[in-house]
């Protein structure tokens, strides 16, 4: 199980780390006409950037803290607020008629759920 947790923990970090560095460095105009992105044309540049910078601390708040032993608890901590963001996302996604998106942001959703519940749970850190 801890390894489980740890592969799609990694998958996780990975998918955060790509979606943050994509929305905090590539121009917006370039991010709306891009397939998938198209939701960045309602929405300002800085609240793009700033889920791009959330992103990014997902992938260090899903990896670091359990590698450095530092606060390990906030690994599942992440994994929550990384539901919370595909919530948004899927219901972004829902609103502009992207249903594969929102398929695989339920997808992500549930591989954060998988590690909340298991480092909260059964395979926390503090065992």
């Amino acid at each position: 199980m801890n390894l489980a947790l740890w592969i799609v923990t990694g998958l996780l970090a990975v998918v955060a780390l790509a979606g943050g560095i994509t929305k905090t460095f590539v121009p917006k105009k370039k991010l709306a006409e891009a397939n998938g992105g198209e939701w960045t044309a309602d929405v300002s540049v800085g609240f793009v950037k700033t889920l791009g910078v959330l992103e990014l601390l997902a992938a260090v708040g899903l990896i670091l803290p359990a590698v450095l032993d530092i606060a390990p608890v906030m690994v599942p901590v992440t994994a929550v607020c990384w539901i919370l963001l595909m919530v948004g996302a899927m219901t972004t996604h829902f609103r502009h008629g992207e249903f594969k998106l929102v398929v695989l942001n339920l997808a992500y959703l549930a591989m954060a759920v998988f590690v909340a519940v298991g480092r909260f749970g059964p395979e926390s850190f503090s065992s």
